[in-house]
């Protein structure tokens, strides 16, 4: 068996190997963003925030399931249900971010090995492509919407529990006297 060192082909998938590819990071934030999936991607089974991503997520789930079975009136499920909107909203922002991270940035973050010795992406170092460029716009599709819904229906229960006058109901008057104008029925 002969050594494969002195291979041209040897250092890149050496190289790429051990490097973080920009299009999988943004897919990852695209389709398991809420659970944290691009952040244990990028850095490891003990990232904090990777950790963090899950339990707003689940309790946002939560509170879909609970507007389901209990319907809209259930207040803990308008409480919980906008966790989730926010999540998948953060998660399509931390996705367009990675997409739209210039090359030699990305490398120069995750990839050094991609650099040479003036900063400068390598000639065989991967570059982001159509693949990339589709997930940063899905992101931004989903994420509008799910930010959208989350502020629509955060605001909407939170004013139908408060309570709002209406036209057609007379607010209470202050002033009570003889001379106080009567009410309308």
């Amino acid at each position: 068996m002969s050594d494969t060192s002195d291979s041209p082909l040897a250092m890149p998938l050496e190289m790429a190997a051990s490097g973080k590819s920009k299009t999988l990071a943004t897919w990852l934030a695209l389709v398991g963003g809420p659970l944290g999936l691009h952040r244990f991607y990028l850095h490891g089974l003990t990232d904090l925030w990777g950790w963090l991503h899950p339990w707003p997520t689940l309790l946002g789930l939560w509170g879909w399931w609970r507007a389901d079975t209990y319907g809209l009136d259930d207040r803990l499920s308008w409480l919980l249900l906008p966790l989730l909107g926010v999540m998948i909203a953060a998660s399509m922002l931390e996705a367009i971010v990675c997409g739209l991270t210039p090359d030699v940035r990305w490398h120069a973050r995750f990839n050094p090995q991609w650099l040479d010795a003036q900063g400068e992406p390598l000639p065989e170092a991967p570059q982001g492509g159509w693949l990339t460029v589709i997930g940063v716009a899905l992101a931004l599709m989903f994420g509008a919407a799910a930010l959208m819904a989350a502020i629509a229906l955060g605001s909407q229960r939170y004013f139908e529990a408060v309570g709002t006058p209406t036209d057609d109901a007379p607010l209470p008057s202050t002033h009570t006297g003889p001379n106080a104008a009567p009410l309308k029925p």
